[in-house]
């Protein structure tokens, strides 16, 4: 009758939690597509004066490499960076040039680009590839501006080369790169045209966002698990020092140069078919016409083909090809005579959550609750640690034999030490699984990245609702054990005690006396233990509760 309406209540507490931190978001499958003109994706030019324009494989291409130093501006910060060149051998004439921008992560200028850069330089283009400009950050606290700037010195760098034509530079960038090719359109008027490989059109709050919650669903993730990336998605992290989020990319000029736009039908990272949208309005917008999509079958984000943990993989078929045959004719300013659209159809899953913002309140409760859950725990395990290590010196220690038995121990009555024991190993267990399960399915989404076929569900499915029954025995065992508190309390009389009772057993010294009786243990270290217990099983609840574990 006692350990019922304690469930209840306590149940209806972490319901109501999961329930003010859920974020609404519609995730629904809604298939749009951007139906292809045309299945060939070759690129062609009218070309009236019937002069031959070069192509992929022409030249020999010649490599230099140097050195560059580039400043954060927000700090003063420098960095060197080593820089290579590619140059086509035996060109008359100024050639056009091309400055490649990193992705994700971080990449040197010796590793990366090498393909691409070939074929550029082959076809009669001046390349440059610097290591990505990164400074004291990480990923997180990326500074994009600056970014900007050190690829800017790159194109400046172009420039200065006596045979590079100074009005024909243009830029080649992927992934997040994209973010910061819209700062460098801004700051460097002089870029005449772009290639943007799976262009990230969206801020990184939606663009994120969309890239998680369709993996997430791709790999069979428990909707629960699903849940975990609208809260992390709405986090404020303005309010923690990191600004990128929602950095604003939709520049003016972001689109209002002659764009190649490439995707890969097997992308799971990219928004195509709202993006292109994006990019045509915008480009159009800015009296831009000139914006060709082209999407490849089996290629993935980086239009490479195959799994990329194994290595070695290629570009996708005709990518090369196109891209360079575009550069060609539109830095001749030739007319473009295929269609604008083509390649396999563009199809996207679910909707650009754009409705997503950070929550301020949500976040500061986030941060909070969970450095709570750290320090608590953190201090039960020393404590149980200690614990057990008084209990083995007890029970192994050669003197006082005859009182081994006494020592090392809790002193826990009622049975209250039994029973917070197993609460706090199978609330441990419960949180390696949480952990488990979500790690497994952040697994499976790098696997889908990296071009991985989606493997059947299994951790990532079943693990939500097992912690969700194991949770809510652990609820109902802890109302067994608040139960347990007030039968104890109320056996020494506490629950029967009036006020005047109260007051007079206060003045009498008896109160003082009765409270010092012993309930949960007869040691301090005991008591300390248990109820520093008490609060990190607590604290691990209201983190579950956080997470949507009591909803979904």
């Amino acid at each position: 009758m006692t350990t019922l309406p304690i469930f209840i209540v306590l149940l209806g507490l972490l319901v109501t939690v999961s329930n003010l931190s859920n974020i609404p978001w519609d995730n629904e499958p809604l298939g749009q597509t951007m139906e292809s003109l045309s299945a060939d994706t070759s690129v062609t030019f009218s070309n009236p004066d019937g002069v031959p324009l070069p192509k992929r494989g022409d030249y020999e291409v010649e490599v230099r490499e140097d050195d560059m130093t580039v400043t954060r501006a927000s700090t003063g910060e420098t960095e060197d960076l080593h820089l290579v060149v590619r140059m086509p051998k035996g060109v008359e004439g100024k050639v056009p040039g091309i400055v490649f921008m990193h992705g994700a992560g971080y990449g040197l200028a010796k590793d990366w680009f090498i393909d691409v850069g070939d074929d550029f330089a082959s076809a009669g283009f001046a390349t440059i590839a610097i290591d990505k400009p990164v400074w004291s950050t990480n990923d997180a606290t990326r500074d994009y501006p600056a970014s900007a700037d050190a690829y800017e010195q790159a194109a400046e760098y172009l420039r200065a080369l006596p045979n590079v034509d100074a009005d024909r530079i243009g830029i080649y960038a992927t992934s997040e790169s994209t973010w910061i090719s819209a700062l460098l359109l801004q700051k460097d008027p002089r870029i005449a045209f772009q290639i943007l490989v799976s262009p990230m059109v969206h801020t990184p709050r939606h663009s994120l966002g969309f890239l998680a919650a369709q993996d997430f669903a791709l790999v069979g993730a428990n909707p629960g698990y699903q849940s975990i990336v609208r809260r992390i998605f709405s986090a404020d992290t303005a309010a923690l020092g990191l600004t990128n989020f929602d950095i604003d990319t939709d520049t003016p000029r972001a689109y209002a140069i002659p764009t190649f736009v490439a995707y890969g039908s097997k992308d799971v990272m990219t928004a195509q078919v709202e993006g292109a949208e994006r990019i045509f309005e915008r480009a159009h917008a800015a009296g831009n016409w000139n914006v060709t999509v082209r999407d490849y079958p089996v290629g993935n984000h980086v239009l490479r083909i195959g799994d990329e943990e194994e290595g070695d993989t290629k570009l996708a078929d005709h990518f090369e090809d196109d891209m360079v045959d575009w550069a060609v004719g539109t830095t001749r300013g030739l007319e473009q005579t295929d269609v604008k659209v083509a390649g396999a159809d563009i199809y996207q899953s679910i909707a650009v959550p754009k409705d997503l913002h950070g929550h301020r309140t949500l976040t500061f409760y986030m941060v909070v609750l969970h450095v709570a859950v750290v320090i608590m725990l953190l201090v039960a395990v020393i404590l149980w640690l200690i614990a057990l290590c008084r209990r083995l010196h007890g029970r192994f220690s050669r003197r006082h034999r005859d009182d081994r038995a006494t020592r090392g121990r809790l002193g826990f009555l009622n049975g209250f030490g039994n029973v917070i024991a197993v609460l706090f190993l199978t609330t441990i267990a419960v949180l390696y699984l949480f952990v488990s399960g979500l790690a497994q399915v952040v697994m499976e989404v790098v696997s889908l990245i990296w071009g991985a076929a989606p493997s059947s569900p299994d951790i990532v499915y079943w693990s939500w609702p097992v912690i969700q029954t194991v949770c809510t025995v652990v609820v109902w065992a802890w109302a067994r054990t608040l139960a347990r508190l007030i039968e104890v309390a109320q056996m020494h009389g506490y629950t029967r005690m009036g006020v005047r009772d109260f007051a007079r057993q206060a003045r009498s010294g008896e109160l003082a006396r009765r409270m010092r009786e012993p309930i949960i243990a007869t040691t301090r270290f005991g008591r300390v233990l248990f109820w520093v217990t008490a609060g990190a099983m607590l604290c691990v609840l209201l983190m579950f509760a956080f997470w949507g574990m009591f909803i979904y």
